[in-house]
């Protein structure tokens, strides 16, 4: 290198000192532009250079006073080239990571341990540099500090990976060949012992405390209800709107597909698994045992940790995967029955969209195929002779079908079946009787919820011994099971003068019971719940009760009058880009919102403003007379949806000649506060108008102690209510 050149670079070799020093000490105040983030955002590619470059150096510098190497002049002067270009590349390597350390999504030790493992390695190959001529600078000197470079190397990149493809990316592809029931299935918890090791082997290296990509950790189970940046991660029992199915359903090429491309995929099994999961309710507690066996999540996640077992021999070979692949849809799912087995089982879903092309279109499949799930399908008799097609089939489940007795017996030429569930159909014990015996290969066969009566169910379990009849759930103290919380069966909870409030339950003879007082319903002393008219706002709390069963969890229901609809509505100022909803008509389109819309894929019904006020002006052709008006509105603190801090209330008899009827406030949230749907509501003295204008103010300013702190508040409202 050029003398003058080498003195140029020495020198930016000091101003690289001083400006990384300089960084490190005002890190926390750094704020990095977005060009400079583009910058930032190179430091993967960049950082292969001073590795490369100060390993070799180190390497050379290791041996640099051997008698054949310390006299050689062109040894000298490359080995101090060598060194000086790698700790220039190193301070460029070091800056990068600095700019893009600030960026959202990095934090944790990983990362701590990383920059300053970095930083170091830069200092200490500038200090070798400028020392390495001194007297005192003698072999064992040199030798010890090119072995401490190449140590902190190894670390830095250790880290470094850590940080890119997770903390166990090396030994993933040896520890994911690793027996997954490290648990009696007995013991087995759904989510500790299934779901968390897939989000452990698919998600964690992105989304953990070190790397909180979209501010979301998926870690642990209180980071993965909290969710991240795009709002809720699921909802419990509604896999279709969450976010964690949304992105794993992505095509590949779309950059919100999850996981990344180049990362480890989900298997359909996995992704199976994960539906299922968030269907029944995403429980972080509950026994894989605890799950009827005829559950479908207790079905797949036993198959997911019980290897095949030995003894079971099939005399097909298995489907090839890329035809399995292709027969997978969003309604119709195709697993194995075990791992390295050939079996599969067959999962069909959306009675909507059933048709019997479904089966048919398996014919390529047809032999492996031993499992059949078709609960709660539209199928009729004439299906069944699609089904005998799968000629090894095992497991048939035709619960709450149209099948009738005459078409079961088609199932007769199965040689193979020996698990039945026809659960809430229409056979009766005539039926059953003349049907059993033809079903010789038969094990089992679930009826109850049928009009078989417990006296029916003895009767055949006596004439056919080998055949166990599940007649329903008994009470033997063992294995309680827990009902589902009543539900709503108005298509809407809001209403103009009254409603016939009806509530159901999808088990027979289930008493539900309620409260109106706030208070949480009991099984004795609440009433029965039968039929209801609501004549006035309000909310009712209800749980299901049944002997033999676990009471439900608390279900609550509100219930909204709004007597007034505009003729029109036309909106002041623009709602934001991502909650547009139905634009003005959301507020009176009687559809209520869910918790989580901070997020696209859940914004169809929130309306949303955040840097203007949510203004519009309605007209009525008939003039009305209002005394009140309620809000529905969401809050959800942590993603920075709050209450509005204010409402205006206009009205008139014309656009023109507007008076301010009333304005009243809401209350605001508390640091930590559950995500709620809440309603504030006004009366004021009553007026007649023909026309209001009605002002939302967002908040201006989020509370101290939010980490918003200062910044405009999100407000999200879905319904309006005029009495």
């Amino acid at each position: 290198m050029h003398l003058r050149f080498r003195v140029f670079a020495e020198q930016l070799l000091v101003a690289s000192n001083i400006v990384i020093l300089f960084l490190l000490i005002f890190e926390n105040k750094l704020v990095i532009p977005a060009w400079l983030q583009t910058v930032g955002r190179m430091h993967p590619l960049i950082l292969h250079f001073p590795i490369v470059i100060l390993l070799i150096a180190m390497l050379l510098e290791f041996f640099r006073f051997k008698p054949e190497y310390a006299t050689n002049q062109f040894y000298r002067n490359f080995l101090q080239n060598m060194l000086l270009v790698g700790a220039l590349f190193a301070a460029i390597t070091v800056v990068m990571g600095l700019f893009l350390s600030r960026e959202e999504g990095y934090s944790g030790d990983v990362l701590n341990y990383h920059k300053w493992t970095g930083a170091g390695i830069f200092f200490f190959a500038s200090f070798i540099y400028f020392v390495r001529n001194t007297t005192w600078y003698k072999a064992p000197v040199a030798k010890a500090g090119a072995f401490v470079t190449v140590v902190a190397l190894v670390m830095t990149g250790h880290y470094g990976a850590a940080l890119t493809h997770g903390s166990n990316f090396i030994w993933e592809p040896i520890d994911s060949q690793k027996t997954m029931a490290a648990v009696p299935l007995e013991q087995a918890v759904v989510f500790t012992n299934v779901i968390r090791p897939i989000l452990e082997q698919k998600c964690t290296s992105c989304h953990n405390p070190d790397k909180l990509k979209g501010q979301l950790n998926m870690a642990d189970a209180a980071s993965l209800l909290k969710g991240g940046k795009s709002g809720k991660l699921f909802v419990a029992g509604n896999p279709e709107v969450s976010l964690l199915l949304k992105r794993v359903h992505l095509p590949m090429e779309d950059k919100k597909h999850m996981p990344p491309t180049g990362k480890a995929q989900l298997t359909l099994q996995e992704i199976a698994l994960l539906t299922l999961w968030v269907k029944k309710n995403a429980d972080f507690k509950k026994k894989l045992t605890e799950l009827p066996a005829t559950d479908s999540l207790r079905i797949v996640a036993t198959a997911y940790l019980k290897p095949v077992e030995q003894e079971i021999a099939y005399n097909f070979d298995a489907a090839d995967e890329e035809t399995v692949a292709k027969l997978n849809t969003d309604y119709r799912t195709i697993l194995p029955l075990a791992r390295e087995s050939p079996a599969l089982a067959v999962n069909i879903y959306n009675s909507a969209t059933y048709d019997v092309k479904q089966l048919n279109e398996l014919e390529t499949i047809k032999k492996q195929v031993i499992s059949l799930n078709l609960n709660k399908m539209p199928v009729k008799d004439a299906d069944l002779k699609s089904i005998t097609e799968f000629e090894n089939l095992r497991r048939l489940d035709l619960n709450f079908t149209d099948v009738t007795a005459n078409g079961l017996k088609t199932l007769a030429s199965l040689k193979h079946l020996q698990n039945l569930t026809l659960s809430g159909t229409k056979v009766d014990f005539n039926d059953m009787k003349a049907l059993l015996p033809e079903l010789k290969p038969l094990k089992t066969v679930a009826v109850w919820d049928t009009k078989l009566t417990a006296t029916d169910v003895q009767n055949l379990q006596n004439a056919n011994k080998n055949i166990e009849i599940i007649g329903g759930f008994k009470d033997d103290g063992k294995n309680p099971l827990k009902l589902n919380p009543p539900q709503v069966k108005n298509s809407s909870t809001i209403f103009a003068r009254s409603l016939n409030l009806e509530l159901r339950h999808p088990i027979k003879n289930v008493d539900i019971r309620y409260t109106t007082d706030g208070s949480e319903p009991d099984s004795i002393k609440s009433p029965l719940f039968d039929k209801m008219l609501v004549t006035k706002s309000g909310t009712i709390k209800a749980k299901a009760y049944k002997e033999g069963w676990y009471g439900s969890d608390l279900a609550t229901f509100d219930f909204f009058k709004s007597a007034y609809n505009p003729d029109s509505v036309n909106l002041l100022a623009p709602l934001n880009r991502v909650h547009q909803a139905e634009g003005a008509k959301t507020f009176f389109d009687h559809k209520l919102g869910v918790i989580g819309a901070n997020n696209p894929a859940w914004a169809n019904n929130w309306a949303g403003v955040r840097d203007n006020d949510m203004a519009f002006i309605s007209e009525f052709k008939k003039p009305i007379l209002i005394s009140s008006l309620g809000v529905h509105y969401m809050v959800e603190e942590d993603t920075g949806i709050f209450p509005p801090e204010s409402i205006e209330i206009w009205g008139g008899e014309n656009a023109q000649s507007l008076k301010l009827l009333t304005k009243f406030k809401a209350g605001m949230p508390k640091k930590g506060d559950r995500p709620s749907l809440q309603t504030v509501e006004w009366t004021f003295k009553p007026q007649s108008v023909s026309y209001l204008k009605i002002i939302a103010k967002p908040l201006s300013k989020i509370p101290e102690w939010h980490r918003s702190k200062g910044n405009k508040a999100l407000l999200l409202v879905d319904e309006m209510f005029l009495n």
